[in-house]
């Protein structure tokens, strides 16, 4: 592999440089064998010729990352509009070994949700001269199309060995450097955004109007809000939250676009945010025009100071800490229930170790580290490297906004110059989670539907404010901005359809039983039927139907408590779930090629549609369902609270009254908070109950006999 990639890295130099290389080839050969950590690799990115274009101006907004064993080394600035840019830029790098050739990529900076790739290139170090400044001259390549001129990259390098006194100095700023790209990963403040409309904007259909939506960037932080149908003055009302990671803050690229079935959405503006002139903790109206378009864009911005999040070591955490432990808990105890509604809890997890992973490399090893999420939290531990039993023995902390969240830990398999492999991945609902205690998580699929390979061993606490947690129940859920749009999956349809179909059937079902007590096929339940119905009308009043809502709770959790459990194990979604991860893998396979059904881009767009119009329906039915059935117990005793109180209330107020304020606080609530975002309470709250999909998803896995701890220290002696 080698030395296809000398021959490579040759090849994409130019005549001069190549020949110089081969030459100096032979005297490098000679050298001894170093210690690895003993190079320096001083970089100039000089500048770029005859780039590709990728922007409909036939321009591109190129920036380069270096990248070294799989790892971003360095980032280039954004050179806008040019495509023979200059950038001058110099780089420090420290190298292990010479074997991991340097991977140049570069990409044009695109303020939609994905930087558009314009080709790579790769430098073998061990063709380097030492102690030598050399121009480089490199080709840029497109693996997919290997034809296509991409321009040239031209670099100065040096190469410097580094020996006694230098070698300990270069390893403690290896370690400093590691201990900061650690750091990295850590925000320090958060910046809230409330995207609350649009005015004016520009038409771009035929019909004089437009479908707008708004797309954000901060960094690699990315949010697209939804579309607004047949307006110029759009209405959004959503607040989402970027990760501070700048002391200085950072700009944040707004673009506003048409969507527009069947093509390319049309560009309406751009407008940014710079946040370095924004003072904290103080929320700012901001009213943008947009550039290179017509109309403003109207935001609530505010910059916080960062939440309780880090990283440290097994031997350092925050609950060990008697002191820490008990601030904590005092932050969280009952009497502080509507101090800061928004921090709801505290969570802490113990990453330890992972055993029997997938070997994803040739070597029949892997190089495994974690990501672990909670919403739009996501912090990751270092490599281990070629091992398939890594130990990480990390620590993070979280900010608990919902307790509702689901934490997922995942496991990859890190790449050089490709993304990483899958390798593995838990879902862990927080109130499932049972504090202090180590666990071994079989890790599952991609889809959360089935084993894969290995078991994942962690330690969790969560300890949060109930009363906050019921209030955050009844406001919006935070949407989890990076996930990977829906695409049209034939199995996903089909089961989609089956969830739906089923809960029709119910209602269906209900219907047949009624009306055959009409038509008295059964003369007793007819009978009965007949006087149960004049004995609820006659009695009847508003209170019961919440008095019966709440009987029918009261009911299932007896049933449940006395082991008479009617709830079953829904083995049709767990089929259909593993049909559709089967054809999600023929997708990836098959990615690269273009079918029919991306030639007809309209039709795939309404299909997606109906797709989701099914899922959603169906989780609406499935999640009145669970919440009935026990299946979070911490809802289902927040329902049965608020069913007394509205009983109570229906039974002690008239409706009229009822009715009376339920109005005047619909009709004021603009004018006493004009920028509120339009929510409501029940389907918040059903937002929070998993549909029978999810409930299938968060189920834990047995794990095998064989990993248990005791068979690991057999298996290490021997």
């Amino acid at each position: 592999m080698l030395d296809s990639c000398k021959f490579k890295s040759t090849c994409s130099l130019p005549f001069t440089y190549s020949k110089r290389i081969n030459t100096i080839g032979t005297s490098n050969a000679d050298l001894p064998l170093v210690d690895p950590g003993m190079y320096q690799l001083d970089i100039t990115l000089r500048r770029g010729q005859n780039l590709a274009a990728r922007d409909r101006g036939g321009t591109s907004d190129p920036y380069v990352k270096f990248k070294i064993g799989g790892k971003e080394v360095f980032r280039s600035k954004i050179i806008h509009k040019n495509l023979n840019p200059v950038w001058e830029e110099k780089a420090c790098i420290f190298v292990d070994q010479t074997r991991e050739p340097l991977y140049i990529k570069v990409f044009d900076y695109d303020f939609g949700l994905q930087d558009d790739f314009m080709g790579s290139a790769f430098l073998d170090l061990t063709l380097l001269e030492l102690k030598r400044p050399t121009d480089v001259t490199l080709t840029l390549k497109d693996p997919h199309h290997p034809d296509h001129d991409l321009g040239t990259i031209l670099l100065s390098v040096i190469l410097t060995p580094k020996e006694g006194e230098q070698r300990d100095l270069f390893q403690t700023q290896s370690l400093r450097l590691s201990d900061l790209h650690r750091k990295s990963h850590l925000w320090r403040g958060i910046v809230s955004i409330t995207l609350i409309e649009g005015r004016d904007l520009k038409a771009m259909d035929s019909n004089g109007l437009s479908d707008p939506y708004v797309k954000f960037r901060l960094g690699h932080q990315k949010y697209k809000s939804k579309i607004m149908p047949k307006t110029l003055n759009p209405q959004w009302r959503e607040q989402f939250d970027f990760h501070l990671y700048e002391e200085q803050g950072g700009i944040i690229d707004i673009t506003a676009w048409d969507k527009d079935a069947g093509k390319r959405d049309d560009f309406i503006g751009r407008c940014q945010i710079d946040l370095s002139a924004l003072s904290r903790e103080q929320t700012h109206k901001l009213e943008l025009q947009l550039e290179e378009g017509e109309g403003h864009l109207v935001l609530l911005v505010t910059l916080t100071a960062s939440a309780t999040v880090s990283i440290s070591d097994l031997s350092v955490n925050s609950l060990e800490d008697q002191k820490e432990r008990e601030a904590i808990l005092k932050r969280y105890s009952p009497m502080r229930m509507f101090h800061n509604v928004k921090d709801v809890g505290f969570l802490q997890v113990k990453v330890i170790r992972a055993e029997g992973l997938m070997a994803a490399d040739v070597t029949g090893k892997s190089d495994p580290f974690c990501v672990v999420e909670l919403n739009n939290d996501r912090l990751l531990t270092h490599t281990v490297y070629k091992n398939l039993n890594p130990e990480w023995n990390k620590v993070f902390t979280f900010n608990i906004k919902d307790i509702h969240s689901v934490l997922e830990v995942t496991v990859y398999d890190e790449d050089r110059d490709r993304s990483a492999d899958f390798l593995g991945k838990v879902a862990i609902p927080l109130l499932t989670i049972q504090n202090g205690e180590q666990k071994a998580y079989v890790l599952k699929n991609k889809q959360l539907t089935g084993p894969t390979k290995g078991v994942i061993y962690l330690e969790i606490d969560v300890i949060f404010n109930a009363v906050k947690a019921s209030i955050r129940t009844l406001i919006p859920k935070e949407q989890k901005y990076i996930e990977e749009e829906n695409r049209l999956s034939k199995q996903l349809l089909l089961r989609n359809f089956i969830r739906m179909k089923r809960c029709v059937m119910v209602l269906v079902n209900a219907a047949y039983y009624i009306n055959s007590c009409f038509d008295w096929d059964s003369p007793p339940r007819s009978l009965a039927a007949f006087v149960l119905f004049l004995f609820v009308v006659w009695n009847f009043e508003l209170y019961m139907i919440p008095l019966v809502l709440l009987l029918l709770l009261t009911w299932n959790y007896f049933l449940i408590r006395s082991g008479k459990d009617t709830r079953q194990r829904d083995t049709v979604v767990e089929d259909m779930l593993e049909d559709e991860e089967e054809e999600d893998d023929k997708d990836d396979k098959d990615s690269e090629k273009k079918g029919f059904i991306n030639k007809i881009y309209a039709i795939q767009e309404v299909c997606v549609s109906v797709q989701n119009i099914l899922d959603e329906v169906a989780s609406f039915g499935e999640r009145i369902k669970n919440t009935f059935n026990w299946t979070v117990p911490f809802l289902s005793w927040l329902a049965i609270a608020a069913l007394c109180v509205f009983t109570v209330i229906l039974y002690f107020i008239p409706l009229r009254y009822i009715v009376l304020v339920w109005g005047i606080n619909k009709f004021t609530k603009k004018l006493r908070s004009p920028y509120a975002i339009d929510n409501n309470e029940l389907l918040d709250f059903l937002s929070r109950v998993p549909s029978d999909v999810q409930v299938v998803q968060y189920q834990e896995l047995k794990q095998d006999p064989s990993h248990s701890p005791c068979k690991r220290k057999k298996n290490n002696l021997g």
